[in-house]
This record gives structure tokens, C-alpha cells and sequence, in this order.
């Protein structure tokens, strides 16, 4: 397995009804390639100031190669923006 986690970091300054439609509408994208979500939540309990996100997802896939053929969607990439210009992310890939 291979799992893709993301943590964001939200500006409260900023309006994030972009934000909230992207996450409406990313996830039946990513179940079309085969992710299936573990965690998407906003409830969480930094236990370091270093390390502080205000959400995080992590999505399980079978394969990297679904996780590329995914990002790489001309479905994902028509909404991508949503995301990428509201909020702040960063991602990793962590296979077993």
C-alpha cells in the first residue's frame, strides 16, 4: 500500500469557500483512481508548535501509479487551483 498524506494550513484571512469546494469535489476524483480516504479532518492536537497543521488527509492507494495518474488528471488539474490559491499544503508519499 501507499499511502498520500497532506497537511494544510487554512488563513483565516482569506474567504475558503474555494477551499471547501474543493474538498466537495476532490474526493470523487481521487476514488475514481483507486484512493480511498483514511482521514479528513480539521480535529487535531498538535503535540508540537513546530509541526501545527489546521487539517490533514491522509488516502490509501494500492500504487504510486495511481496516486501519479491521479494528480496528473485532467479532472484533478481543473480544480487544483481551488486549493493551491487558497490555502497552504504540503504532501508526502509513504509506501510499505
Amino acid at each position: 500500500m501507499v499511502y498520500f498524506i497532506i497537511s494544510t494550513k487554512i488563513d483565516n484571512q482569506k474567504d475558503r469557500t474555494a477551499y471547501d469546494e474543493y474538498i466537495k469535489i476532490v474526493k470523487p476524483i481521487v476514488e475514481s483512481f483507486g484512493g480511498r480516504y483514511i482521514v479528513r479532518s480539521e480535529k487535531i492536537m498538535a503535540l508540537s508548535s513546530e509541526w501545527n497543521p489546521d487539517r490533514v488527509i491522509i488516502i490509501e492507494f494500492e500504487s504510486k501509479n495511481q496516486i501519479d495518474k491521479w494528480l496528473s488528471s485532467e479532472k484533478y488539474k481543473a480544480i487544483e487551483s481551488l486549493r493551491v490559491n487558497t490555502v497552504k499544503s504540503s504532501a508526502i508519499i509513504v509506501e510499505e
